[in-house]
């Protein structure tokens, strides 16, 4: 009998928080069974030649929408194709209930079941989900979201507050809502996330995602460039949502949290400004761990190119300064996880007004391409600080470890196998999403994968996306709790 299902032979293994091993790893029942030098050929049932490339734990894109733009099932099958191509073996969604999604308000009791048969047989990789309390009977249902449906980490949006993606209307008429997603409503949500977190401390916790921008500026600083374009669409958008408007989001978000003890992701992190004043919250409250999140797009782009509506994004893509400012904070650890945001859009549903276009677009198949090519080759980043970004580290905040997150035996057989020297030209075709188009096209990266094996199977090797719809499970989190 032969003693592993797979064998990944000749490569070197970037381990996260350790660095670089030239091992093999042998698969047995989806999980790593063993890590050692030269498995035998004749024990394997199968073997995956890894020799020159770099075996990275299997991503995890803790930071997309599926379904926000798309019926969902129909997009969770074409973004999670795009995801496995770009060494992403578990994908964390965001969901909320109002317009985009279901576009339905109800209790989760009702909308989660209906969630997860739509999702059940769509997913090609593994799968969860960050769950957003709109109403104040969805306030009351966060418990059961976690003891029945497996949820770690919610959400809140500030700019909800008032507007709505486009910023041109109030949230009540886009999220279909009667309560006020004020202040007050965030203090209630993080009272309940701690309230939570403290119960739930021996399984892993439970923490909140905040979206920070300060809503009410908005339609000021807007105006104001409304009145003096200066002609780039990009910078324009970044202008009328300035990086201090982060700052003072931040601020707001670290008092509160140090009242009600609510542990917090500060999300997509865009400019020095919200860098600053994330790591100034940090140190003022230190028994509160934050996590700092950037984003391929804002440390990928600048507005220096400007393109266009397709280049809209909440918060917007700033400036090469402030790009080289979030990849300092990111080298040196201030930055946490680095994840795509992706939200599958088509040119077709983007309008030729900025302030009326929809925000967003896709990038998840860019996750070692942007990292590789930005992070290690241009800016020396060890490669174990990209398995730290791209897969530990967000499985440790989000409730995934030792489940997922790195190389070890036991872990389910997640990994990305990479080429760090093939250069690319970005365009569409070689990104498996359905969005028509990118705002990373033309751009020539190094550092794509070659291979993604979730649980022991290949689900997209030498281009061709292998794995098929169905085959990725959902995961309840935190794991410790539900454990399997």
């Amino acid at each position: 009998m032969q003693a592993y299902d797979l064998a990944v032979k000749g490569g070197t293994l970037v381990i996260p928080r350790f660095g670089l091993v030239k091992a093999d790893i042998g698969i047995q029942g989806g999980k790593i069974s063993v890590i050692g030098e030269n498995i035998p050929a004749g024990d394997c049932r199968e073997i995956i030649d890894a020799g020159g490339k770099f075996v990275f734990p299997g991503a995890i894109d803790s930071h997309s929408h599926i379904g926000i733009y798309r019926p969902l099932d129909q997009d969770a099958r074409t973004e999670s194709a795009a995801a496995a191509s770009g060494g992403i073996t578990t994908i964390l969604s965001y969901f909320r209930t109002g317009k985009s999604y279901l576009n339905k308000v109800a209790p989760y009791k009702e909308i989660f079941p209906e969630l997860m048969d739509l999702s059940r047989d769509s997913f090609i990789i593994d799968y969860g989900y960050h769950v957003a309390p709109m109403t104040s009977v969805q306030l009351s249902e966060m418990e059961w979201l976690v003891r029945e449906c497996g949820i770690s980490t919610f959400k809140y949006y500030m700019f909800y507050k008032m507007i709505d993606l486009a910023g041109s209307s109030r949230s009540d008429k886009y999220l279909m809502l009667e309560d006020s997603l004020d202040l007050g409503f965030l203090y209630r949500l993080m009272k309940e996330v701690a309230r939570l977190d403290k119960l739930f401390k021996d399984s892993g916790g439970i923490r909140l995602s905040i979206h920070c921008e300060n809503p009410e500026i908005i339609p000021v600083t807007t105006q104001e460039v409304k009145e003096n374009s200066s002609g780039n669409i990009m910078k324009d958008y970044s202008d009328s949502r300035p990086g201090w408007i982060e700052d003072l989001a931040i601020r707001e978000v670290g008092a509160m949290a140090a009242v009600t003890d609510c542990q917090v992701n500060l999300l997509h992190l865009s400019s020095r400004e919200a860098i600053d004043a994330a790591v100034r919250t940090a140190v003022e409250f230190p028994h509160l761990d934050f996590l700092l999140e950037a984003t391929l797009h804002h440390l990928g782009l600048s507005n220096d190119v400007d393109y266009g509506v397709l280049g809209k994004v909440n918060p917007p893509v700033r400036d090469q300064k402030h790009v080289d400012y979030l990849w300092n904070s990111t080298i040196q650890g201030d930055i946490k996880t680095v994840v795509s945001d992706h939200a599958c859009s088509l040119k077709a549903s983007k309008k030729d007004d900025l302030w009326t276009s929809m925000p967003g677009f896709g990038g998840t198949s860019l996750m070692f391409p942007v990292l590789i090519t930005e992070g290690y080759h241009k800016r020396g980043m060890p490669l174990e600080r990209i398995a730290e970004l791209s897969a530990l580290n967000s499985a440790i905040y989000h409730q995934l470890f030792p489940k997922k997150g790195s190389i070890m035996v036991g872990c389910d057989a997640d990994l990305a196998i990479v080429d760090l020297h093939t250069e690319k030209e970005v365009n569409t075709e070689i990104l498996n999403s359905a969005q028509d188009f990118t705002p990373f096209e033309g751009l020539k990266l190094k550092g794509w994968t070659d291979c993604t094996i979730l649980r022991g199977k290949v689900v997209f090797e030498n281009g061709e996306v292998t794995g098929t719809p169905g085959h990725g499970k959902y995961i309840k989190r935190p794991t410790k709790f539900h454990c399997e």
